[in-house]
This record gives C-alpha cells, structure tokens and sequence, in this order.
C-alpha cells in the first residue's frame, strides 16, 4: 500500500471500498489498496470537524453534511493516481457525486453483512467516533447498488477478514476481465 500520490493518469484505477458503519471498509480497504499498490486513503480522515462532532453526539448527518465530505472523497480518488478510499457511499446520489467529482470511473466494492454482526464487530471497536446506536440509520439510509453502476458486492461473513480480502480482490479481477473484453 501506498502512501504517496503517484501520477494520474486516464487508467488509474479509483475503488471505494463501500458500506455501512463497522463493515470493515477500512480494513478491507487498505488490504486491497496493499495488494494492488495504490494509495490507500480513509475518508474518515476526510469529514470536516463538524460532521465528526456530530456523529459523536450521536446525530446522524444529513445531506448537506454529507455534500463537502463527497466531495473531498472524489478529490482525492481524481488526484492520487491508483487509490483504493473507505467511505460509506450509501446511496445513489452520494456514488454519482464521488464519481463526478473524481473525474473518471470509479469501481464500488459493497462489502455486504447483517446487522447483528456488524453491530457485534461495531461493540467491540475502539476509539471511534461513530456511536453503535448510529447503525441502523446506516442501514435505513443504504440504497444497494443498482445493475448499471461499477459496483461489486463482497461478503464480509467469513473469517478473517483476508478471506473477505480475497474475495474482493478476485470479484475486481473478474469485473477487470469482463471490462476488458468489451
């Protein structure tokens, strides 16, 4: 995994690792971000102070939270040549905005879990600033991605999470094979 922003280029290749609060996006995403020796950024990193005030309070974010932070997201996929970012990227209209502002296509891996274990795994994090009682407005607000968007579906059921790794990496490789025989 890289750290540095290596040089854009029309091929660079943009993934979001996708999903709700405690899915593993993070984690997921810097295992692939490795494998493939791209940059890794968490968009995390990315909320204004404001937006990580309020999810500490235990306040969900609207839209207009949301706006700037997606925009920052698609900044840095659109800067940072191959770059793998965690972010939830829940509905539609949040992937169409990071897909604009990226400037180019961007791939969605959509790691997919129920609730009880998500929020089992979100009990026993630490230090983060997304409350567990957050999750199922998470939940309410995911729209799954529809047929005609770059998006993958991933399991995040199977232990440990380099299984999940692995089934990411082999679900891109497949989607990179049926791009490229069209």
């Amino acid at each position: 995994m890289r750290t540095d922003e290596g040089p854009v280029s029309e091929n660079s290749l943009k993934i979001v690792v996708m999903g709700v609060s405690g899915s593993g996006k993070s984690l997921v995403g810097a295992g692939i971000a490795t494998a493939l020796d791209a940059t890794f950024v968490d968009s995390d990193a990315l909320h204004p102070r404001e937006n990580v005030a309020k999810m500490s309070r235990g306040d969900p974010l609207d839209d207009a939270d949301r706006a700037p932070w997606l925009d920052r997201v698609g900044d840095r996929l659109g800067e940072a040549g191959d770059c793998v970012i965690a972010c939830s990227a829940l509905k539609r209209v949040y992937r169409d905005r990071i897909r604009a502002a990226s400037g180019g296509p961007v791939i969605f891996v959509h790691l997919i879990g129920d609730q009880t274990l998500i929020s089992e795994r979100m009990a026993a994090r630490v230090d983060h600033f997304m409350p567990p009682r957050l999750l199922a407005s998470q939940f309410a607000t995911l729209e799954v991605p529809d047929a005609d968007e770059a998006a993958i579906a991933v399991d995040i059921s199977p232990p440990p999470v380099a299984s999940v790794i692995a089934n990411a990496l082999d679900a891109l490789g497949d989607a990179a094979r049926l791009t490229d025989s069209k």
